[in-house]
């Protein structure tokens, strides 16, 4: 029954169907589906599947958009489910999209598995202005910070929230770790963070290392 629960929500998403996905998410509730496996098997899956065809230009960011709202119509019955049953170490990341980008889809699906891991996120969302962000760092004091863009000249962005952390003297003491489409693990030493993860596996993986 599992399965078909998770292939109905992959399919939700890539058929841009906000009621499937919402009666598919009642249903992995009321027949006691892994919360954590649906949200992987189906949401995510969908969504990187959509990405993908994005990334080929075989559809458009309209489409994209939809299937989005498809992905958040179900995620927002499941998320509370997940967090109920996350174990981790607590920690605080602090996590948002940077300024001059609204790209957040890929910041979402990493916000999701953070949290599905027992990490506490503070979402800063997208187009975080510079000051913004640094503001929240010295304000929450987290453990770790992640950042993400998907366009090339957002990536200054980046290193300004580093060189603000400096400034204002929060750098020492936590993690800071990037992704997006544009940046990598050159960039990502360039500019002084700690880790550079390709998709939010590689980021609750490396999370783990840090204990």
């Amino acid at each position: 029954m599992s399965k078909d629960e998770i292939a109905k929500l992959e399919k939700a998403v890539l058929d841009m169907d906000e009621n499937l996905a919402r009666s598919t998410a009642e249903e992995v509730l009321t027949h006691k589906v892994n919360v954590t496996e649906a949200v992987n098997g189906g949401l995510i899956k969908g969504m990187k599947s959509v990405a993908e065809k994005y990334d080929k230009e075989e559809i458009y960011l309209p489409q994209v958009l939809a299937s989005a709202n498809a992905f958040y119509a179900a995620f927002e019955i499941l998320r509370p489910h997940m967090i109920a049953g996350a174990k981790g170490s607590g920690k605080k990341v602090v996590i948002g999209v940077v300024e001059g980008d609204i790209h957040d889809i890929g910041k979402n699906l990493v916000k999701t598995m953070i949290e599905a891991n027992g990490y506490h996120c503070v979402d800063m969302g997208r187009d975080v202005p510079i000051e913004d962000f640094v503001g929240k760092v010295v304000e929450v004091k987290p453990e770790f910070v992640a950042m993400s863009t998907l366009m090339t000249p957002t990536m200054k962005s980046m290193r300004r929230i580093m060189e603000g952390m400096v400034e204002e003297g929060v750098r020492e003491g936590r993690k800071v770790m990037i992704g997006g489409g544009p940046v990598d693990k050159e960039f990502a030493e360039e500019i002084g963070a700690d880790f550079y993860g390709d998709d939010e596996s590689d980021a609750v993986a490396w999370l783990k290392t840090q204990g």
